[in-house]
């Protein structure tokens, strides 16, 4: 039997609501975007109102589209961006301040001081990841120590700790409650031991008690308040956005590789069972637990990649909608080497560089929009190769894989082929881009009895078009020679 599952995907810069039909088709969609809030030169921050406001909306919106009422839906899975930090009262769930955004470089002194203290061989055994301030504890520690009487409040049990899924999760049912994949972020959760660590909550100066119970992803979140959108509907899957795209891409067998291309990018492998160890600066990390079973992946993270689209249009004005972007590239001329590293807020893996920041290489007197538009598509691609580089070199496992992607960047044809191109390895488009809400939805149809399991949902997976290589091997060879060199000249520190 089959039935109807809304997925909340709550992102970076909106959230959406999406209603699957029981055969997995989206029968209904709702859409918001909200404000970013950069109080400071490298902070970020959002409303966590907004991001509750336009929760609801875009969940009567969709279940609106989709012609449906509460009553008719099975179950809620919800993804969401990960390691953003949020702060609330445990009694009225009123947040204390606002959400510090995943992309927020605020605690780069931080986590440079605990590095000096050397504290990140522990850090990292323990959590698989790295000291940077992408991660959610030392923004926490950032507000315990910044924001007049929190520590006193926390320390007294008056205020909780969550990223947006507990966030989400409290105000709709009532629930305490993270998933694995989101508390493995937070750089308080021992992947290994599959708990709270009394030593990294000490070395973050964390009250235990801050601490949502941790679950599988697929579990019983509780029920929504029956007022919120006229019935009480079962929440039943939770995952951070990107493990929910390895799930909505049905990588579940170890070799698989997918990538989401959103604001940032983000790489991940499937490892099945086996926690590798990266020596290539990756993140290991937990990929998802069912029935207490746990896979983890080896993950790399790159801060721009829409983001890169969205300044040509936004902070450039040289198009006016994403989309152009592959038109304007198309025409570039290619006897210019230009070349972008966008590093607005850092560089992410594998060079954890906090401090470098953007610059462009290669600018002559004829350079112009389509060549710029160029060099953004590229840099996506060129970033993701240094991360699948890194994998190859960190797991044997990793050799002669597919690419599965997804995400808003995977509608540019010319941007998945330069893709394809710069990796020298075939790449496909699945048929349903929503793969990060698909996943979400599938943990919670699966877990409510009504969506297949792990091999028949694998089998649904469904290909648009495969890219396959077709730059020659030199001009490959010399555009990531080229990358190299500019990216050599931007960061700060060696690792």
């Amino acid at each position: 039997m089959t039935a109807p599952i809304l997925a909340i995907d709550q992102g970076t810069t909106s959230t959406r609501a999406i209603v699957f039909s029981g055969d997995q088709k989206i029968i209904g969609v709702g859409q918001q975007e909200f404000k970013q809030h950069f109080p400071r030169s490298g902070w970020v921050e959002h409303d966590l109102e907004d991001i509750w406001g336009t929760t609801l909306a875009t969940v009567r919106s969709a279940l609106a589209e989709a012609k449906l009422d509460a009553p008719q839906i099975a179950a809620i899975g919800i993804t969401n961006q990960r390691e953003t930090v949020a702060v609330w009262e445990r009694a009225t769930l009123k947040p204390v301040h606002r959400a510090i955004v995943w992309q927020d470089r605020r605690t780069a002194d931080k986590c440079e001081a605990l590095r000096a203290e050397g504290l990140e061989p522990m850090v990292t055994e323990k959590t698989g990841l790295l000291l940077d301030p992408y991660f959610s504890g030392t923004k926490l520690a950032w507000l315990l120590d910044n924001v007049d009487g929190l520590r006193a409040r926390a320390e007294a049990g008056e205020v909780v700790f969550g990223t947006i899924d507990t966030f989400l999760i409290a105000r709709l049912t009532g629930h305490f409650a993270t998933d694995v994949t989101n508390a493995s972020r937070t750089l308080l959760y021992d992947i290994g031991s599959g708990t709270w660590d009394d030593e990294l909550c000490r070395m973050l100066g964390v009250p235990r008690s801050m601490l949502a119970e941790v679950r599988d992803n697929a579990a019983d979140y509780g029920t929504t308040h029956p007022a919120l959108f006229g019935a009480a509907i079962p929440v039943y899957g939770v995952a951070g956005d990107q493990q929910a795209a390895v799930i909505g891409n049905a990588c579940f067998q170890p070799g698989m590789v997918k990538s989401t291309y959103g604001t940032g990018c983000f790489a991940l492998i499937n490892t099945g069972p086996d926690r590798v160890a990266s020596q290539n600066r990756l993140l290991t990390t937990v990929a998802y637990r069912l029935g207490g079973r746990t896979n983890y992946a080896l993950e790399g993270a790159i801060f721009v990649a829409g983001a890169a689209v969205q300044w040509l249009r936004d902070g450039l004005g040289i198009i006016d909608h994403a989309a152009q972007s592959g038109e304007l590239a198309a025409n570039a001329d290619p006897n210019q080497d230009v070349v972008l590293v966008p590093a607005f807020v850092g560089l992410g893996a594998p060079h954890w560089d906090a401090n470098a920041r953007g610059a462009i290489f290669g600018i002559t007197r004829s350079t112009g929009p389509a060549e710029l538009a160029k060099a953004a598509l590229e840099s996506v691609a060129l970033q993701t190769h240094d991360l699948i580089r890194a994998m190859h070199k960190d797991w044997a496992g990793s050799r002669d894989t597919v690419l599965r992607v997804d995400g808003g960047m995977v509608a540019s044809d010319w941007a998945m082929q330069r893709l394809a191109d710069v990796l020298g390895a075939p790449v496909d488009r699945p048929s349903i881009n929503e793969t990060t809400a698909l996943g979400a939805a599938w943990l919670a149809g699966m877990h409510a009895g009504v969506w297949p399991g792990q091999e028949g949902f694998a089998a649904g997976w469904h290909r648009d078009r495969r890219f396959e290589p077709q730059m020659p091997e030199a001009d490959r060879s010399r555009l990531i020679g080229l990358w190299n060199d500019a990216v050599s000249r931007t960061l700060t520190r060696v690792n």
